[in-house]
């Protein structure tokens, strides 16, 4: 068991390279995402080592903390992609048929405090 726990740890290198050198955001969400998710295996694996069980209750909360935290910021990063680009949809449409089976969309352009 102990040489599995060694393991895990030694799975951890990379990620941190991932999350240190990773040329996009993304690669180092990413990374940080393999982190917990092997932390969290760590944590189980310890617990069954030790028999203290109730550390598989921190396992879970960690991993559900991981995953919500996770959510956050991808919603974030893409809304302030989205609003660096000027392709916020703050602004009214009305989308006409053009006869022909096409659409055109018109946007009001609305200011985003």
């Amino acid at each position: 068991m102990h040489v599995f726990l060694g393991i895990m740890l030694g799975l951890l290198v990379p990620y941190f390279i991932r999350v240190i050198i990773g040329p996009s955001v993304w690669d180092r969400l990413l990374g940080l995402n393999l982190i917990a998710s092997k932390i969290i295996m760590i944590i189980i694996l310890y617990a069954t080592i030790t028999g203290m069980t109730f550390l598989l209750d921190f396992a879970i909360i960690y991993g559900l903390s991981g995953f919500i935290g996770t959510i956050f910021i991808a919603l974030f990063l893409s809304k302030s992609r989205i609003r660096e680009r000027g392709e916020d949809g703050g602004g009214e449409t009305d989308n006409e048929d053009d006869g022909d089976g096409t659409h055109t969309q018109e946007v009001e352009n609305v200011e985003v405090p």
